[in-house]
C-alpha cells in the first residue's frame, strides 16, 4: 500500500454545521485536498499550537504529549486509514524504543499530536479518491483576502492599537477564551 503524505494547509468555521470546523489537509507535491469537520475543542488545539500559542494549562493534547515523552514514547506518524459514512479513522504509529505499536485514533486528534510529535501524516490513494477534491491553484497575480463578516470580528479591535491588541491576546489565552484569541490575533494579522 503505497502512503500519501500530507500537510495541513487550513482550518476555518465551517459554514455548513454550526461548531464545527474545516480542516483541510493537502498532499504533498500534489493538487488534492482533504477537508474533514471537527469539533470546536480539536480545532482550538490544532490552531494553538499551529500559533504557538501557550495556554495558561496545558490542554488534554498537551497533557498526552508530555505523558508520552516522560516515558519514552514517541508518535512516529499519524495514518489516516479509512473513510467510512463520511468519518475519517485514523491510527497513531508509536514507537517507545523497543517495537511500534497502532493505537486507533479520532483523526482530529491524531493530526493535533502530530503537529506536537512534529511527525508526518499520510493516508491512501483510495482514500484521497473517495473524499479528495482536486483544488485548481488560483492566479497568484490575484490577492487573497479573506472575508469576515460583521459578527465575527469585535467592533472595538479595530480601535485598538497594537500594543493593545496583543495585550488582549494575552489576556484571552490566559483566560482561555480561545475563540476570542483566535479573533484578536487575526486583526493583528491583517495589519501586517
Amino acid at each position: 500500500m503505497k502512503k500519501i503524505e500530507l500537510n495541513i494547509v487550513g482550518l476555518s468555521y465551517s459554514q455548513a454545521q454550526s461548531n464545527s470546523y474545516a480542516l483541510v489537509l493537502g498532499e504533498m507535491n500534489g493538487k488534492r485536498r482533504l477537508p474533514i469537520v471537527i469539533g470546536h475543542y480539536e480545532a482550538q488545539a490544532i490552531a494553538l499550537e499551529l500559533e504557538k500559542m501557550k495556554p495558561s494549562r496545558p490542554l488534554t493534547h498537551d497533557l498526552f504529549y508530555n505523558f508520552a515523552k516522560t516515558f519514552g514514547i514517541n508518535i512516529v506518524e499519524v495514518q489516516i486509514t479509512r473513510f467510512h459514512e463520511g468519518i475519517f479513522y485514523a491510527t497513531l504509529v508509536c514507537d517507545n524504543g523497543i517495537s511500534l505499536h497502532e493505537i486507533d485514533s479520532r483523526t482530529s486528534d491524531a493530526v493535533a499530536l502530530s503537529i506536537r510529535f512534529h511527525c508526518p501524516i499520510f493516508t491512501t490513494e483510495d482514500i484521497m479518491s473517495q473524499a479528495g477534491i482536486l483544488f485548481e491553484e488560483e492566479d497568484p497575480s490575484e490577492e487573497n483576502v479573506e472575508s469576515v463578516s460583521e459578527d465575527e470580528v469585535y467592533s472595538d479591535f479595530r480601535n485598538l492599537s497594537k500594543t493593545e491588541l496583543e495585550d488582549e491576546l494575552q489576556k484571552a489565552v490566559d483566560n482561555e477564551d480561545y475563540e476570542k484569541a483566535s479573533l484578536v490575533r487575526d486583526e493583528i494579522r491583517k495589519r501586517k
